[in-house]
């Protein structure tokens, strides 16, 4: 008694002898905008930029880190030159009414609040 063949697997594929060369892309099929509209200018007027500032700009950062059952740390600095770190809940909370403090006397602070004023 002979064995049927086994029938062919599924996740094998017929893979030809040698690569065939690419075959151009079609050319799509062109919906919207007449020939020639680039040449023509600018479809719509430009809008104004969304990111443009009011004329204010960040002068000083606190950045505090205080992750759950871990030290807090918080770091202050300034554009003028200010720059302080701290270490642990009361040094933290210190620096935190340092920075606070810096704020009302800080000249570059002093210099952009008074332009606005007048």
């Amino acid at each position: 008694m002979n064995t049927p063949p086994r029938p062919p697997l599924k996740s094998i594929t017929h893979t030809p002898p040698r690569p065939r060369p690419a075959e151009p892309a079609a050319p799509r099929p062109v919906v919207g905008e007449p020939k020639g509209a680039a040449r023509k200018g600018a479809r719509t007027a430009p809008s104004p930029d969304p990111h443009a500032g009011d004329g204010r700009y960040p002068v000083a950062w606190l950045h505090i880190m205080a992750p759950r059952g871990a030290t807090p740390t918080v770091t202050s600095k300034c554009l003028c030159g200010w720059d302080r770190s701290a270490v642990g809940q009361r040094r933290v909370l210190a620096l935190i009414e340092a920075h606070t403090a810096h704020r009302a006397t800080c000249p570059l602070r002093a210099t952009q609040e008074g332009t606005e004023a007048a």
